[in-house]
């Protein structure tokens, strides 16, 4: 708890404090309050939709919550913009899971 209430003083000090929010969300997926870290990931997204990596994490947990249209969305919308900013490693990665959540929706 002391590890997220620093991240939370960080965030309180900076509300655009990216890293923190994701280092939040992670911390969050630990404990298992899935909720706060989707909201913290939203967030995310919210101040900067290129921040490339929080699109995994959110599939993830949207998965996790059986929140599967959802998590097909967020690895498409991640999709786009891993191709827009050119992060092929990102592209992949985002590509795999969407193409492995599909398969097991089949």
């Amino acid at each position: 708890m002391e590890r997220i209430e620093k991240l939370r003083s960080f965030i309180a000090a900076d509300s655009n404090d990216l890293f923190s929010r994701h280092a939040l969300a992670m911390e969050l997926v630990k404990l298992g309050k899935l909720d706060l870290a989707v909201m913290e990931l939203e967030a995310i997204l919210i101040l900067d939709e290129n921040y490339i990596g929080s699109y995994y994490h959110l599939g993830k947990l949207f998965e996790k919550l059986s929140s599967f249209d959802k998590a097909l969305h967020i690895y498409e919308k991640g999709i786009s913009v891993a191709r827009h900013l050119h992060k092929q490693h990102e592209l992949r990665e985002l590509q795999g899971v969407l193409n492995q959540l599909k398969d097991e929706l089949e």
